[in-house]
C-alpha cells in the first residue's frame, strides 16, 4: 500500500512537471527548506487540472460539479506551502463564482449560487482573516440591536452570502467567505460598544416633568419596536426631573430636546404683562377674550386627549390696566404664543394723515331802493286829504314825521340812508309834505377757510372754528293768564348752535399705500342778515358729506355752488304810476342782486414716519412764526408776541418766566439810533417757505 500511495505521488509530480513546462519555459531549482514547495504558474489552464494538482499536494478529495468550467491563468514568482497553494486556489474558486464546500473526507467544488444551502465550516472556533473559505458563523450582539444593525451591514455581504438577525436571542447570522465574515464580526465588535446603563437625571428648571415626558413619549412611541434597546423616560414630579435609561445615542437626542423644552418663557410663566406701544388696551382687552374663547370652544370639540388643554384654555383670561396702557394675560403657553403673534400684529405703528381743506366763501349782496312819499292836509285836520306812502329802506313819510315830533324816540332808528323831504305845516292853510328817499346797500363777503388735521390711519378727526350763537327755540309769558296759588314768570327757552367752520375726516389707507379712502363732512356756516319779517337769527351754511379716493398728496375738489340770483320790484298806484315823469311821485323801485361762490378743496398726504410728522409741523410753525414778525408800534416799543425760535426735528424751547426776558431790537431804524439791551432769547432759525395753497 505505500508502495502504491509512492508510486502515486511521483505519477503526480511527473503531470504537474509536464503541465509546468507545457505552461512556462522550464524553472531553475529551487533549494529546499527542509518542507515541500510548490511554484505554480499556470496560463489558460483548465481548472480541472488546477484542482488535481492542488489535490495531489495537499491530499485532499475534490468531487467537481459538471458547472464548474473556467480557464484559470495564475502566476507565482516565490514557491508556497501545499496550504497557502490550497488558499490560492480558494481564491480562483472565488473569482471565478465557485465556492469549496467541505463534507466530510472529500470537498465539493459548486457554483456559489447554491453554497448558503449547502454544510460549509459552520461556527469555527476562529475565523480567519486571509481565508476564503466558506463559512457560517453566529454572533452576539450584546449592546445594540441585532435587527438594527441587519440594514448597516447587508451592503457588505455578497448575494450568495447569508445575513440575519434574531431578535430573541439579539444575535446575527452571517455566511459568507472566512475573510468577509471576519471583517463583518470586526465592524460588529466597534459598533457593539458597552454604554452606560446608570439612568440619567435630568432636573428642569423652566417646564413641567410630566408634560415633557408626555411631549417625549408622543414623539418616540414605536421605538422600541425597531431598535434593540429601547429608551425609556419617566418623570419625577416631587423634583421635576426627568429619568432617562437606555441607549446613549438616544440618550443624547431626547437631552437635546429636553434642553430646547425646557427653555424660559419671554417673561416667564402663564400669566404674563404686555405693554403697548400704540393700540389701546381697553380696545384690545375684550377683542382678544373673544378670541381666546374661541380657541377654547374649538379645542374642546376635538378628540379626547384635547380635554385637558382645553381646560387650560378655559380659565384663560385677560384684563387691561389703562394706567401702563398693558395687557395682563393668564393663558397656556400654547394658547400664550397665539395671543401674542395677535399682538404683534396689532401694536404696531400706524402712518397718520395730515389733511389740509381749503374753503372759499364768496358772497356779494348789492340791494338798491329809490322811492318818493307824500302827503297833504286840509286847514286844521290831521287826516290828510291824499298822500302816497310806501316805506323805502324801511322808513316811510309817517315814520318820518313822528321822528321830527318826538326826536328822542325810537323812531329815529329807522332813518337811515338818503332822504330829502320838503313841505308847509302851519296853523292855516294847506299844509303838504314830500320825501323822496334813496339807499343802496353793497355787501362783499370773501370768506377763506383753510382748516388741517393730523389722524391716525382709520381714525375720525375732527376740527372746529366756530361760535355757540344763541337761538330761541321757545317762550311762555304771563300776558292773559290768571295766576294759580302764586306769580307766573315769563320765561325763554335757548338752543346755542355752532357757527363756523367744522371738518370732519375720516381717513382709510389703502394696501398698498400710495392712495387714501376718505369720508368726509365739510361744514361752512355764518350768520347772514336778517331779513324783513324774520323773528331770530339767520344762519347761513354749507355742508359736504361724501367719502372719495384720492393719491397721497393729490387735490380734489368735494363741491361747489355758483349761484346768482337778481329781483327787481316796483311798488306803483294804478295807472298814475304809469305816468311819464308824474308817474315818479306814485311808485318805489327796489332791486337786488345776490352772487355767491363756494367751493372746497381737499389735500391730504400721508405721514408714514416720525421725520415726515416732524418735517409738516416744521412747517406749520415756522409758517405761523413768520405771520407774526414783530411790527414796531409808533406808540411803544414793545413788540406784539413772537413765537420762539425752532430748529428742524425738535421742540421750541420754552419760554422763560414772566419778567426775566429782555425784549429783542425792533427792526428798522430805530435799531441804529440808540443800544438795545442784550436779548437772552435764542436766534431764530431760518424759516422755510410758506406751504403751498391749491
Amino acid at each position: 500500500m505505500k508502495g502504491s500511495r509512492s508510486f502515486l505521488l511521483c505519477a503526480l509530480a511527473v503531470l504537474l512537471g509536464a503541465a509546468l513546462a507545457a505552461a512556462q519555459p522550464p524553472q531553475p531549482p529551487q533549494p529546499a527548506a527542509g518542507a515541500q514547495r510548490i511554484t505554480p504558474n499556470f496560463k489558460d489552464a483548465d481548472i480541472t487540472q488546477i484542482a488535481e494538482a492542488v489535490s495531489a499536494a495537499t491530499g485532499k478529495n475534490f468531487i467537481i460539479d459538471p458547472r464548474v468550467r473556467a480557464q484559470v491563468t495564475m502566476l507565482s514568482s516565490a514557491p508556497m506551502t501545499p496550504a497557502a497553494f490550497y488558499e490560492a486556489f480558494l481564491s480562483i474558486l472565488e473569482v471565478y463564482g465557485f465556492v469549496a464546500m467541505p463534507a466530510g473526507n472529500v470537498v465539493k467544488i459548486i457554483p456559489d449560487a447554491n453554497a448558503r444551502t449547502l454544510p460549509g465550516l459552520d461556527l469555527p472556533d476562529r475565523v480567519s482573516s486571509t481565508s476564503d473559505a466558506f463559512v457560517t458563523q453566529v454572533v452576539e450582539v450584546r449592546n445594540v440591536g441585532a435587527a438594527q444593525l441587519v440594514p448597516i451591514l447587508r451592503p457588505m455581504i455578497p448575494q450568495y452570502g447569508h445575513l440575519a438577525a434574531v431578535p430573541a436571542g439579539n444575535i446575527l447570522i452571517i455566511t459568507d467567505h472566512a475573510s468577509n465574515v471576519n471583517r463583518m464580526m470586526r465592524i460588529i465588535r466597534r459598533i457593539d460598544q458597552v454604554g452606560n446603563q446608570d439612568p440619567e437625571i435630568v432636573t428642569l428648571g423652566n417646564a413641567s416633568a410630566a408634560e415633557i415626558v408626555r411631549v417625549v413619549n408622543s414623539l418616540y412611541q414605536g421605538a422600541a419596536a425597531t431598535e434593540g434597546t429601547p429608551v425609556r423616560v419617566v418623570a419625577d414630579e416631587r423634583s421635576n426631573s426627568v429619568l432617562i435609561a437606555g441607549d446613549e445615542g438616544q440618550r443624547l437626542r431626547i437631552r437635546a430636546l429636553i434642553a430646547h423644552l425646557d427653555t424660559p418663557l419671554a417673561s416667564g410663566g402663564d400669566t404674563r404683562v404686555r405693554y403697548l406701544h400704540y393700540a389701546s388696551a381697553e380696545k384690545l382687552a375684550p377683542k382678544l377674550k373673544e378670541q381666546m374663547t374661541g380657541i377654547a370652544q374649538a379645542t374642546a370639540g376635538g378628540t379626547a386627549a384635547a380635554a385637558a388643554p382645553s381646560a387650560a384654555e378655559k380659565s384663560a383670561m385677560v384684563w387691561a390696566d389703562p394706567a401702563n396702557n398693558a395687557l395682563i394675560i393668564t393663558a397656556p403657553p400654547k394658547l400664550m404664543r397665539a395671543v401674542m403673534d395677535i399682538i404683534d400684529k396689532l401694536d404696531i405703528r400706524r402712518p397718520q394723515v395730515l389733511v389740509e381743506a381749503i374753503i372759499a366763501d364768496i358772497n356779494f349782496n348789492k340791494d338798491a331802493e329809490l322811492g318818493v312819499n307824500w302827503a297833504a292836509y286840509s286847514n286844521g285836520s290831521s287826516v290828510p286829504a291824499g298822500a302816497f306812502v310806501s316805506p323805502v329802506g324801511g322808513t316811510s313819510i309817517v315814520d318820518l314825521a313822528g321822528a321830527i315830533q318826538n326826536p328822542g324816540s325810537a323812531t329815529t332808528a329807522l332813518l337811515q340812508g338818503t332822504t330829502i323831504g320838503i313841505g308847509r305845516i302851519g296853523a292855516g292853510g294847506v299844509n303838504f309834505a314830500a320825501v323822496l328817499r334813496a339807499i343802496r346797500a353793497d355787501t362783499d363777503d370773501n370768506i377763506i377757510s383753510t382748516p388741517s388735521a393730523v389722524t391716525m390711519d382709520n381714525q375720525e378727526a375732527e376740527l372746529k372754528v366756530a361760535q355757540e350763537v344763541p337761538f330761541i327755540t321757545g317762550q311762555y309769558t304771563a300776558a292773559n293768564t290768571p295766576a294759580i296759588g302764586g306769580n307766573v314768570n315769563p320765561f325763554q327757552t335757548i338752543q346755542r348752535e355752532e357757527v363756523g367752520t367744522i371738518l370732519k375726516i375720516t381717513p382709510t389707507i389703502s394696501a398698498e399705500g400710495r392712495s387714501l379712502m376718505l369720508k368726509i363732512s365739510i361744514e361752512s356756516s355764518s350768520i347772514g342778515q336778517k331779513p324783513a319779517g324774520a323773528v331770530d337769527l339767520v344762519t347761513n351754511k354749507r355742508t359736504v358729506s361724501t367719502t372719495v379716493m384720492i393719491e397721497d398728496g393729490g387735490i380734489v375738489v368735494l363741491g361747489g355752488l355758483i349761484e346768482n340770483d337778481t329781483s327787481r320790484g316796483e311798488q306803483r298806484v294804478p295807472f298814475l304810476g304809469n305816468i311819464p315823469l308824474i308817474g315818479l311821485l306814485f311808485k318805489t323801485r327796489n332791486e337786488t342782486s345776490t352772487k355767491n361762490n363756494l367751493m372746497i378743496f381737499i389735500r391730504p398726504k400721508i405721514l408714514r414716519s416720525e421725520a415726515d410728522a416732524a418735517f409738516e409741523t416744521d412747517l406749520k410753525y415756522n409758517y405761523m412764526r413768520d405771520q407774526q414778525q414783530p411790527v414796531l408800534n409808533p406808540h411803544s416799543h414793545d413788540l406784539v408776541p413772537l413765537l420762539p425760535g425752532v430748529e428742524p426735528g425738535k421742540l421750541p424751547p420754552l419760554p422763560p418766566p414772566a419778567g426775566s426776558a429782555q425784549p429783542a431790537n425792533p427792526p428798522g431804524p430805530a435799531a441804529t439810533s440808540s443800544p438795545a439791551p442784550e436779548s437772552t432769547a435764542a436766534p431764530a432759525a431760518p424759516s422755510p417757505a410758506p406751504p403751498s395753497k391749491p
